[in-house]
């Protein structure tokens, strides 16, 4: 039922001393209804109008009436009818109380009346504290409180109890108390409402399914506005007043609530499970009428928002920017910690209990830790999914079973093995003393996951897993043709390279860009392409992935067909650290065919060394000095002083979503005197002189992956041509979608002219990487006031295979500067002994 604005009748006498409160102190009336009546004079002087009492029953005969002729959805929920107007008739609500009839009928469920909007929030929920350790964390007792508190309310868990887990999460920027305070929620749901688990992650991950399953909401910034505006009685202006004060929708939607004084009625509690339906929902509405279905939904859920924290995030999710520091990988540590304390009421696997836990020693904590962690990890690393983990773990725990149950499956794409970046070949050589590796072309094409089943079906996905089936069907074609006559079914991985039809030359990545993403008709494509074929992970129902690589290349090779300029093998050579002369002329023919360089993997698995830890030096023997030392690195595990003299074993098996020194690659950018970092265009200022029509300088950011924000790292104004000025100028133009309100996940103290929406990632070369009192990356990292900066940063290209979450982030960042910082101390400390020797 829409908010009420007709004009209402009179119902009081014109003799009577007394009157209620004019209902226009509540509501303005409509623009029409004022045209109507021009000579009326104020309401307040001369109109007498229904008593709360009247007005409450009279939308009751309306909205019964409504209920009887239009059909609700079967999910919907009894309507919220707030006491505001629309957007654009904003309300003139006062604070300062409202007359009552003297002696007002006893009201029931059924009947509508004006309620103060503020005491409806879920005490209870927000009450618990998550944020103390799971060692002392009673979650049985809170547990058993909430059930019997949702019990009055549906018995489903509450969004709430999911708004106060944020809540404590969004008021740190510890992550051990970011860990503590989901793996303590996660307890609560699994103790108190197991069903409630699943959809609380998916809520918790800022998604909604799998990335391979292309659901997405699929909301523009106008539906949310206007949910905002109807919902909560804002006009345009007010609500630009807001965002541009807060700048994050999410907070306008929590000042907003904070201001709304009345409803009509009590909202009805908005739970985990229906949140999580609703923006199902809102993705699965296709087609004519699916925007109006949209915005309903939007509105519902603010509708139902009972606290003004509940409608903050409800809008963040609904923007997708939750901003509470936790990433996929938060969410794995804490779904595996979870499951240690905790089980469903009835499940039959063990776990330990708090009290064996809390008597531990800090280091097998840490290992009972760490051993949970890295089988979930595995897991979702071969079948990234949340619908399939958390049953699993509800069912099982966790045990290595769920290896089993929640592993490698067929289109389902598994998370690809990634290679660590080296500075140059004599670096990788290092890296790499007494082994056995390949060198393989690194084609500057789109890696390529295929799926192939034993009926012949075919799925293709990227390395963001995104289903790329419609985007080429001629690879799709293919598959039965390359298929050996031993192989039923397969999991492949390979590089996807536009060729020139007639040659085989290979062409740039520009022009794979040109093909159309979805709906590819065969006979219309014009942009040809070769499969570059470098693993095989998954044949005949059997997982390949603990295999050697020398293996798994073997058998690719052999039980495959070639098919010349569309589908063949990544161009390779074996070889060993013995042969740098080979390995640079092999680099350099990788280059000068327009390959961005070489990756180079290590061929067989060497056997454990005999001290338990399986570690071994690259050559079985000790490590040199200069290797003893700990390197530097972004990771939390490589901060800690290295135990003993030996590097961890080289395994060559296949590792979803690790980045090991197994797989390294050198390219060519790598291979001068400076890095490259991939970083993110976040806002710029009007250019001087010659550039006044463009946006220049542009400010930049590396990424915060424990926080998801972005550190603002330099200025660049270099390596820029006129064309590409204008293009950007021409994207970012002030009052496009793309340029968006200072955003408050940006960290930077300066007053850009414009802020860009952050969405590309732009590859930056520079002279060095200093300390810097105005630039947040990487602050804390290496210094607790100063972040870092970059010197003489030059524009490169932009990385249109880059998504925004594979950016450069700070612990890379700072990794570069300690390897910086270190070539320097040695050039000094060597400095001396030249000097000396130019003196003899």
């Amino acid at each position: 039922m829409s908010t009420p604005t007709k004009k209402r009748k009179r119902d009081v006498p014109e003799s009577s001393p007394q009157r209620n409160r004019s209902i226009a102190s509540f509501f303005r009336s409509q623009s029409a209804a004022k045209a109507e009546q021009p000579s009326l004079p104020p309401p307040e002087d001369t109109e007498q109008t229904l008593s709360d009492e009247a007005l409450a029953r009279k939308l009751q005969e309306e909205w019964n009436q409504q209920e009887n002729t239009a059909p609700r959805l079967e999910t919907d929920t009894p309507r919220n009818v707030t006491a505001t107007a629309t957007a654009s008739d904003p309300p003139a609500i006062s604070d300062d109380g409202i007359s009552r009839p003297s002696n007002p009928e006893p009201k029931n469920n059924s009947t509508l009346s004006l309620q103060s909007s503020t005491g409806t929030e879920d005490t209870v929920s927000l009450a618990v504290p998550f944020d103390q350790s799971p060692l002392t964390f009673d979650s049985r007792k809170y547990a058993e409180e909430l059930k019997s508190h949702w019990a009055a309310e549906g018995g489903d868990a509450s969004y709430a109890l999911l708004t106060r887990a944020f809540v404590l999460a969004n008021s740190t920027t510890s992550r051990i108390r970011i860990v503590d305070t989901l793996v303590n929620f996660l307890r609560v749901l699994i103790e108190g409402d197991p069903s409630s688990v699943l959809p609380a992650v998916w809520l918790a991950t800022n998604s909604i399914s799998p990335p391979y399953d292309e659901l997405e909401l699929g909301l523009g910034g106008s539906s949310i506005s206007k949910a905002l505006k109807k919902v909560y009685g804002l006009n345009s202006h007010g609500l630009k007043s807001l965002y541009d004060k807060y700048g994050d929708a999410g907070d306008v939607a929590f000042e907003a609530k904070k201001k709304q004084s009345f409803t009509l009625i009590k909202p009805k509690p908005l739970k985990i499970k229906g949140a999580y339906q609703s923006l199902v929902k809102i993705a699965a509405s296709k087609g004519s009428g699916s925007q109006e279905t949209k915005q309903r939904i939007v509105e519902k859920l603010l509708q139902d928002a009972r606290g003004a924290e509940e409608s903050r995030y409800i809008v963040r999710t609904l923007v997708q920017n939750l901003r509470i520091g936790a990433v996929k990988t938060t969410m794995l540590i804490a779904l595996a910690r979870a499951f240690l304390y905790s089980k469903p009421n009835g499940a039959e696997f063990s776990i330990p209990t708090q009290q064996e836990l809390a008597r531990l020693k800090k280091e097998d904590l840490a290992e009972t830790y760490s051993s949970a962690e890295e089988i979930v990890k595995a897991s979702y690393a071969r079948h990234p999914n949340y619908n399939d983990l958390v049953p699993c773990l509800l069912g099982i725990g966790v045990t290595e079973e769920l290896l089993l149950r929640c592993g490698l499956q067929l289109h389902v794409p598994l998370r690809p093995m990634l290679g660590s970046i080296t500075r140059d070949l004599s670096d990788m050589l290092t890296k790499l003393q007494g082994r056995d590796f390949s060198c393989e072309y690194k084609y500057d094409g789109q890696r390529a996951q295929v799926h192939c089943d034993e009926s012949g079906k075919v799925s293709i996905f990227s390395r963001h897993l995104e289903n790329m089936t419609e985007k080429y069907p001629d690879l799709v074609s293919l598959v039965p043709q390359i298929r050996g006559e031993s192989v039923s079914s397969f999991i492949l991985e390979g590089e996807v390279v536009a060729v020139d039809e007639d040659t085989g030359d290979l062409q740039a990545f520009q022009i794979l860009t040109n093909r159309a993403k979805k709906n590819v008709d065969i006979g219309t494509i014009k942009v040809n392409v070769c499969l570059f074929a470098f693993d095989l992970m998954y044949m005949n129902g059997e997982p390949l992935l603990d295999r050697s690589f020398r293996e798994r290349r073997e058998l690719l090779r052999s039980l495959f067909v070639e098919i010349p300029k569309r589908f063949t093998w990544v161009k390779s050579i074996d070889a060993t650290s013995g042969d740098s002369e080979t390995v640079l002329e092999f680099f350099k023919s990788a280059t000068d065919t327009k390959c961005e360089g070489i990756m180079v993997k290590v061929l067989d698995n060497l056997p454990k060394n005999g001290n338990g830890n399986g570690e071994a030096s690259t050559d079985g023997t000790k490590e040199p000095e200069q290797q003893q030392q700990p390197r530097p690195s972004s990771s939390t595990e490589d901060k800690k002083p290295a135990k003993g003299t030996r590097r961890k074993a080289l395994l060559s098996t296949y590792e979803p979503d690790k980045r090991l020194d197994s797989w390294l690659k050198v390219k060519k950018d790598y291979s001068t005197s400076s890095e490259t970092l991939d970083l993110i265009p976040v806002a710029g200022w009007h250019g001087q002189g010659r550039k006044a029509k463009w946006w220049s300088p542009i400010l930049l950011a590396v990424r915060n992956p424990e926080t998801g924000t972005l550190e603002a790292v330099t200025k660049c104004m270099s390596g820029f041509t006129d064309k590409f000025y204008q293009a950007n100028k021409d994207k970012y133009t002030e009052g496009s979608a793309n340029v968006i309100s200072r955003p408050s996940y940006v960290e930077y103290a300066g007053e850009p002219d414009i802020w860009f929406e952050p969405q590309e990632v732009w590859e930056m070369a520079f002279a060095d990487i200093t300390l810097s009192p105005t630039y947040t990356a990487a602050i804390g990292l290496v210094s607790d006031e100063r972040g870092l900066s970059l010197r003489f940063p030059r524009f490169l290209k932009v990385r249109e295979d880059k998504s925004i979450d594979e950016a450069t982030t700070s612990d890379f960042l700072a990794l570069l500067w300690r390897k910086q910082s270190e070539k320097a101390r040695q050039e000094e400390a060597e400095q001396p002994v030249q000097e000396e020797n130019l003196e003899e």
